[in-house]
């Protein structure tokens, strides 16, 4: 697997998410018959909370972005983009997994969906993710924390609030 690291969105990141989100979702948007390029970008600057959102970066670059958006009860795994020429390294586990341990130390439920077809259903599942609900466009995939809550919470330094610290190298 390849050097990569994550640091905290900022508001300036979102048009370089939304142009990611086109480029990613394209494919199966289009399989779909629902790909149109400005609601694909709409969409994403509607939904960024730099808050809740981490960028992926690979050799220095920004080659990817994750949301985990807190809910009632649940957190939603949103915005999980990686540039197409970062896929299929290793990058996408190695987040996504570092994020599961995260909720299952807050004996978390994660949610999220994933449009029908797409191979990132494949990752999802890997990770236990299983389907709840799907319609002709999206799977809704829900994930019960596998050792609940009974660990302490780890918070930012310095901070009170229940966003996982993702600042690491692998």
């Amino acid at each position: 697997m390849v050097g990569w690291e994550i640091r905290s969105a900022s508001v300036a990141d979102v048009e370089m998410v939304a142009e990611l989100r086109a480029v990613v979702l394209r494919p199966d948007l289009e399989r779909l018959g629902r790909y149109d390029e400005q609601r694909v970008r709409q969409r994403l600057r509607d939904g960024f909370t730099p808050a809740h959102t981490w960028m992926i970066e690979v050799d220095g670059a920004s080659a990817g972005c994750v949301a985990l958006r807190p809910a009632k009860d649940t957190y939603w795994l949103e915005h999980f983009y990686l540039d197409p020429d970062s896929q299929g390294r290793g990058i996408g586990t190695a987040v996504l997994s570092r994020l599961l341990e995260w909720c299952d130390r807050e004996g978390a439920v994660v949610r999220l969906n994933v449009l029908q077809g797409s191979s990132a259903r494949q990752l999802y599942e890997r990770h236990g993710f299983t389907a709840e609900t799907e319609d002709e466009v999206d799977v809704f995939m829900v994930r019960h924390p596998s050792s609940p809550g009974d660990h302490p919470a780890e918070t930012r330094p310095g901070g009170s609030d229940s966003r996982p610290r993702l600042c690491f190298t692998p």
